[in-house]
């Protein structure tokens, strides 16, 4: 089985201004990726698959940041129609599949995408949500998530028709105990079979979850993100609370 890494990042973020090339505890904060896609590679550098790792930009920073790394990755130049702030991730990430497949003359059975803003990701949850595609015939993609800590049926709101707000999700629900469990995609790992990325409809996607300790994933959108994770960070490594993490520690 090939299986194709994927790190999509743009030069510019509105909500954080430059965060895909920051520094994340003194580390800048795409070595933590690097790290964990290592670390599953050194693990499997004996099976059968083939592990390679592709990087989708337009930031002549980052890859200088990976070239310090010293991993080695198959570079894809971002292209214009694919930079703006509504494009579609999964259409990035079939493109970067598409580009890296002639790169290489190798077909990819599985393309697994790393955001760069889950520095706290570790090898269990790559492996955990890697499996939920390969040990189910009929799943075709599979995402982590986190807890929800509200629900749409219960105690999430939005404006209707009227101009006044209600429930997200009409209900009669009257305890959080009673609704169904809902979770939060939390942007950390994707994973896709070649065949849903190249036909991404509705109902074409059996897709499965990977449930990750939600103080440890904050999708990194802001400043106030990037503090918060980053004191976070300095106290699970000091206190040992998740020794898991280790994976990625790089202080």
């Amino acid at each position: 089985m090939n299986i194709l890494f994927t790190i999509c990042a743009r030069a510019g973020s509105k909500g954080a201004a430059g965060k895909n090339i920051r520094e994340f505890c003194g580390s800048p904060l795409v070595h933590y990726t690097l790290a964990v896609y290592e670390k599953y590679k050194e693990k499997y550098r004996n099976s059968q698959h083939e592990i390679s790792l592709a990087v989708n930009t337009d930031s002549r920073q980052l890859l200088w940041q990976i070239d310090q790394k010293g991993t080695k990755y198959i570079f894809i130049q971002r292209k214009k129609e694919l930079a703006g702030d509504t494009a579609a991730k999964g259409d990035v990430i079939r493109d970067t599949m598409l580009e890296a497949e002639k790169v290489k003359n190798t077909i990819y059975d599985l393309i697994v995408d790393l955001d760069i803003t889950s520095p706290l990701r570790n090898l269990a949850d790559v492996e955990g949500t890697i499996n939920q595609v390969t040990q189910c015939e009929k799943c075709n993609f599979a995402y982590s998530v986190a807890k929800s800590r509200r629900s749409p049926y219960f105690n999430m709101v939005c404006k209707n028709e009227t101009g006044f707000y209600d429930r997200v999700i009409s209900s009669d629900y009257t305890a959080r105990q009673q609704v169904p469990e809902c979770f939060d995609m939390n942007a950390s790992i994707y994973v896709y079979t070649r065949a849903y990325l190249l036909d991404m409809c509705a109902e074409n996607r059996f897709a499965l979850i990977w449930e990750m300790e939600d103080s440890l994933v904050l999708d990194i959108d802001s400043d106030n993100d990037f503090e918060m994770m980053e004191m976070l960070a300095g106290y699970y490594w000091k206190c040992g609370k998740y020794t898991d993490i280790k994976d990625v520690k790089q202080l």
